[in-house]
């Protein structure tokens, strides 16, 4: 969908005109001008239909009598003054998901909001940027009933009396809604498709024209260096496992701010996971494609730092193996040995992603000596059983890093549900025979893998741990900026922590 912001006209030529109103059916003023221009036609219209303004609400009026348009839509606001940033988008994506129905392939948003706290600029920026998310499709598998699922609207133009300010706001928004749709690309694809190798390069395609330095580690490398629990998981597999390392140096181009240390993102990068020779029943296995959004949304976190010219530096690495019941695979009772040289009795296979994420987690303290790491995974499915759908989960050994998060999440709408660390909890994956098992047992899920994972952060190191098992993907009803079944959850979030807390 191709977006743009113009100065408002009179009246736009064709396509849908979308205004609007607030609580109480109060028309803003773009409103006003269109119930003029049709001769009363949004004013007959209120009179016979139960629309208020309230938030979600709408009212059409088709083929509007003295204008081009095709249709008049009015979107209710609700109260004007608890209309902020993550309201706007969410009121963009529903206005595109409306005229995605209706099939009009243009339409002018031109929406004020009275006595409003967000600038002109911004509204018109983050309502383009929920138009941009809910305009997202993965079709290309698609070979019949097309029509069905095309994108009728394909140009959205938002009236904006600051053009520039609004141009300049949705410039950094527009890089994270490309890295979050890299995202939701790279969980979307089959497994079949997107193996280890591909992820690799598909992230290294995308990110080294943008100024990011990509490494990848195949296993000859991470077999000299002692990844011995990330392969350990990958040893299943005809496919080969990689580690990808991601570097983006924005805090400045020259002195001490270009060796600043980075901030640094972790993620799991299961692109499908079987269970391995604790083999998966079929209903479980089947969305597995998606145990590697922990590594999507840091590729698109990457992208979207990046494309925005982030002043930070900042280092994602990504573990991609898939867990598979080879010949090779690891056995229930074995003991790998970890990069950090810690050893790990294996009793469940399939609790895999964390024996990637150690060996990640030691190589990015190792080699960067970061400012904080965080993680993503989508670890265990206790935290589906205790936060549902709406929040990930977050462990963390720094309050501070903890707090930032948790603001973060509320103003971008990815947000997340302190769970605690303690060493009370150690006692459930001490190993008879190594320094640590990777499964705790039936109670505590969550929190006995991040007390696993805590064993491979140095101490004074802050960091913290997203277990989004329950929010990268949805296969119920989907939410409106989402509408595919992968979500991209992660990179709205760790864009706004590094832009509020981290930039030089």
């Amino acid at each position: 969908m191709q977006i743009s912001f113009a100065a408002p006209k009179a009246a736009p030529s064709g396509g849908s005109w979308v205004v609007a109103a607030a609580e109480g059916g109060v028309l803003a003023p773009a409103a006003l001008r269109a119930d003029k221009a049709s001769g009363g036609a949004l004013s007959r219209a209120l009179k016979f239909s139960r629309f208020t303004g309230k938030s979600g609400q709408f009212l059409e009026v088709a083929a509007p009598a003295g204008l081009a348009a095709s249709r008049l839509l009015l979107v209710g606001l609700g109260k004007p003054e608890s209309v902020d940033e993550k309201a706007l988008e969410q009121i963009g994506a529903q206005i595109t998901a409306r005229l995605q129905a209706l099939g009009d392939s243009a339409a002018t948003f031109e929406i004020e909001i009275p006595k409003g706290k967000v600038k002109s600029g911004e509204i018109a920026a983050h309502l383009a940027f929920g138009a941009r998310l809910r305009a997202y499709r993965f079709d290309k598998y698609r070979t019949k009933n097309l029509d069905e699922y095309e994108q009728r609207l394909v140009t959205l133009t938002i009236a904006v009396k600051d053009v520039a300010a609004a141009k300049k706001a949705y410039a950094g928004l527009a890089a994270v809604a490309d890295g979050t749709l890299l995202a939701r690309d790279l969980v979307n694809e089959p497994p079949n498709v997107l193996y280890p190798a591909e992820f690799a390069r598909r992230a290294k395609t995308a990110l080294i024209r943008l100024g990011v330095k990509v490494e990848v580690l195949g296993e000859a490398q991470m077999k000299k260096l002692g990844f011995g629990a990330l392969l350990g998981v990958g040893q299943g597999s005809a496919r080969e496992s990689q580690l990808v390392v991601m570097q983006w140096n924005g805090a400045g181009q020259k002195g001490k701010k270009k060796q600043a240390a980075p901030v640094a993102f972790v993620g799991k990068g299961v692109c499908f996971d079987s269970g391995g020779l604790s083999l998966k029943p079929g209903n479980a296995m089947a969305g597995m494609k998606g145990d590697m959004a922990g590594a999507a949304a840091v590729t698109g976190t990457m992208m979207a730092l990046a494309t925005r010219k982030a002043r930070v530096n900042a280092v994602g690495i990504i573990g991609l193996v898939e867990n598979m019941p080879g010949p090779d695979a690891i056995r229930p009772d074995d003991v790998l040995k970890s990069l950090s040289g810690q050893t790990i009795e294996v009793l469940n296979t399939d609790a895999e992603g964390r024996l990637v994420l150690a060996d990640a987690l030691t190589y990015v303290q190792q080699r960067f000596k970061p400012r904080f790491i965080i993680d993503l995974a989508t670890l265990t499915g206790a935290i589906v059983a205790a936060l549902g759908f709406e929040h990930a989960g977050v462990f963390a050994n720094d309050d501070r890093l903890a707090q930032r998060l948790t603001e973060a999440g509320l103003y971008t709408g990815e947000r997340v549900w302190r769970l605690p660390l303690d060493p009370a909890y150690d006692k459930m994956i001490r190993s008879k025979i190594a320094d640590v098992k990777n499964i705790g047992g039936a109670n505590s899920g969550s929190i006995t893998a991040a007390q696993f994972l805590k064993r491979f952060v140095e101490e004074g190191r802050p960091w913290a741990h997203l277990d989004i098992a329950g929010v990268a993907w949805q296969d119920g009803e989907r939410k409106v900026m989402a509408p595919s079944w992968a979500t991209g959850w992660g990179v709205r979030l760790l864009n706004r922590l590094v832009k509020e807390h981290y930039e030089a």
